[in-house]
């Protein structure tokens, strides 16, 4: 067991509250095959990170907007599967509202639509994609996620699945727990995770006089 404090929780969406994986996979993986891209490879790069800058990567000369909007309508289209992360619902039924929020690389109707699907709550201060000019690796995320709540990302805990995320949280000033729900162990301590936990069902929260006080269960 490991004890820490901080003034609230950041967490990543997909792959750390909801379990998205089968139909991120299927969506990029036929993407990748209209386009004579190997599969693997896409679906892989596509994790973690705004769309915009794996179609970027892959086809640079390509009509980056309109190859996004496609991505976008049949990720939102594509919910089959998609389930609550172990321990999410409680984890978040017990932090107080003002102590919590979600910065992803989805795009905000997107994202709405998956906590919908799950029955989570849309926090009011969400980040998405459409509120940085920055996606993960890059800080912007969860600065912006931190400065919405009142407190900086140095007084935050960052929960990541992703090595972008978590290089993003590391570089805002956070300190990570990183959860290999969709990555290998080695990938998120490469990328600088300060603790690795199973899921959500491995954090209990207590609310302390002026803190959040965590528990993790390594």
């Amino acid at each position: 067991m490991v004890k820490i404090s901080c003034q609230a929780i950041l967490f990543d969406m997909d792959g750390v509250l909801i379990d998205s994986t089968p139909a991120v996979a299927r969506v990029w993986w036929k993407w990748a095959l209209e386009r004579d891209l190997d599969p693997e490879t896409v679906v892989h790069m596509a994790h973690g990170r705004p769309s915009r800058t794996t179609i970027g990567e892959l086809l640079p000369n390509s009509d980056i907007d309109a190859e996004d909007r496609q991505v976008e309508r049949r990720e939102m289209e594509d919910i089959e599967g998609l389930v609550l992360l172990p321990g999410a619902q409680a984890l978040l039924n017990s932090l107080p509202l003002e102590r919590w929020t979600i910065a992803t690389s989805c795009t905000r109707p997107l994202a709405e639509v998956r906590l919908r699907a799950v029955g989570l709550p849309i926090p009011t201060n969400l980040i998405t994609s459409n509120d940085v000019k920055n996606g993960k690796p890059h800080p912007e995320p969860y600065q912006k996620a931190a400065s919405i709540l009142g407190f900086s990302a140095s007084d935050c805990i960052v929960v990541e699945d992703a090595p972008a995320g978590v290089c993003a949280g590391k570089a805002a000033g956070a300190r990570v727990i990183g959860f290999p729900t969709t990555m290998a162990v080695h990938n998120l301590e490469s990328a600088g995770a300060d603790w690795i936990v199973a899921n959500c069902a491995a954090i209990t929260a207590h609310n302390g006089d002026s803190e959040l006080l965590l528990t993790l269960a390594l």
